[in-house]
């Protein structure tokens, strides 16, 4: 059997330097928002011809358009500005075909009002706190104890917190931006991080009704030692899925990927390191003051 448990204060100084940094990033750079949040109109144009990204938001300014985001790359035109209107959208282009003497072709075109941005900031709010309640109420129910459901979900935020994070330094460095995916991505994440601290605390109660009450720490690091293995294997499954799918996959999914990628990392590693360690302080104190 292995004593997980004699190193607690490393993983939590791990915690405390990943969770930093991406702290670190969200208040010095915080994040680059899609339309579904801030609203906004994204276009997508071929053009027949390639052009420089300067001469196109020269045309965008001369026009009064405010470019949020602009790239060319060969003969396509991607760009984000403030919502604009079906006939603004139809102006600009003629302005951009007569001033560039080019010919567009509408790949895509979507806006999205402010209005439903913030709508869907409150709904991904209250899913997290439904799904955080639910859990509570589920656990404490199931294991008879409100320490093992507080464990959980303290590792559940710990994992929220190092997502949020990374997907900071991703928005920085590489342009990623905070969207629906993203969403559906840290909501995936807290689902399996709770999923993988179950089977270590049922293991954990196991012990704890067949062996008698005595000593919390001997249990947790029998049911680590035993279910580490099964634990690793599930995941690297997943990783290994995920990878393939980051690098082969097409741009549009590829943050999601690796946002999910991170979660499924960050995930098996709270299970035991993180929500274990706490649901043993917590038992600890509990006997201490029943004593």
């Amino acid at each position: 059997m292995i004593n997980f448990s004699k190193y607690s204060w490393i993983y939590f100084l791990i915690s405390i330097f990943f969770i930093g940094v991406g702290m670190f990033s969200i208040v010095k750079w915080g994040y680059r928002y899609s339309i579904d949040f801030v609203g906004g109109t994204n276009l997508e144009y071929q053009a027949d011809k390639i052009v420089k990204q300067q001469t196109v938001r020269q045309i965008i300014e001369k026009n009064k358009v405010e470019s949020v985001f602009l790239e060319t790359k060969d003969k396509s035109i991607t760009l984000r500005t403030k919502p604009l209107t079906e006939l603004q959208e139809k102006t600009l282009k003629a302005f951009l075909e007569k001033d560039l003497k080019i010919k567009l072709t509408v790949l895509r075109s979507e806006t999205v009002g402010p209005t439903l941005g913030k709508e869907t900031i409150n709904k991904t709010v209250v899913a997290s706190i439904l799904a955080i309640i639910g859990i509570l109420v589920y656990m404490s129910f199931a294991f008879k104890g409100f320490n093992y459901a507080f464990a959980a979900v303290l590792a559940m935020i710990h994992d929220f917190l190092v997502v949020i994070g990374s997907y900071s330094l991703l928005s920085h460095f590489y342009r990623a931006e905070v969207d629906t995916l993203f969403v559906t991505a840290l909501l995936t994440t807290m689902s399996f991080s709770v999923h993988d601290t179950i089977v270590i605390f049922d293991k954990i109660r196991e012990y704890l009704q067949t062996e008698g009450r005595e000593d919390i720490e001997y249990f947790a690091n029998k049911a680590l030692t035993e279910t580490m293995v099964r634990s690793v294997n599930n995941s690297m499954t997943i990783v290994f899925m995920l990878l393939a799918l980051a690098l082969m996959g097409g741009t549009t999914i590829r943050f999601f990927i690796i946002t999910l990628l991170i979660g499924t990392i960050t995930g098996t590693y709270s299970s035991p390191f993180v929500a274990t360690p706490i649901l043993v302080w917590f038992e600890k104190r509990k006997k201490k003051k029943n004593i």
